[in-house]
């Protein structure tokens, strides 16, 4: 297997069917399963459908296994502010391959270049696997600056 991370304009195509998965499976988490994409939220559905528009600003980052899109991420480097990552995903049939890690590895490499005094972000509590993959990553439990309480808030010092 040979992972390759790096980033995309945010409108790549190949983006799609990773965010959509992301959402469904995040509706699906949440207790509130949705059958088609059109019942999403309309900001989760926003995201899909023009995320350029919805990333304008940020760096996304493409993980792909052997040329197949595998997990994607989204990276917002704002100036003198702590980075923040956002829809870390790795496809479910890639998962335990790495993906997660390259991902994590990469947006924590532009935000150090970004000169970001820190990496933070937020991950719905159910998430173990997601907990465990940022807990090695060095990430740490912050107070909440989200009003959703199932999200945990997490931070990495850089630099």
């Amino acid at each position: 297997m040979t992972v390759d991370v790096g980033p995309v304009p945010a409108g790549d195509p190949r983006l799609r069917a990773l965010l959509a998965a992301y959402h469904l499976r995040t509706e699906e988490e949440k207790g509130v399963p949705v059958q088609d994409l059109a019942d999403l939220p309309a900001a989760y559905l926003a995201e899909i459908e023009h995320p350029a528009r919805s990333f304008a600003g940020a760096t996304v980052l493409l993980a792909t296994d052997a040329g197949t899109p595998a997990g994607c991420a989204v990276v917002r480097t704002p100036a003198s502010a702590p980075a923040e990552l956002k829809r870390l995903w790795t496809s479910p049939a890639h998962r335990g391959r790495g993906v997660g890690a390259a991902l994590m590895a990469r947006a924590t490499a532009l935000a150090t270049e970004a000169g970001a005094p820190a990496l933070r972000l937020s991950v719905w509590s159910w998430r173990e696997d997601a907990l465990r993959l940022y807990g090695r990553a060095g990430f740490h439990r912050v107070p909440s600056w989200e009003s959703r309480v199932e999200l945990v808030c997490l931070e990495k010092a850089l630099g």
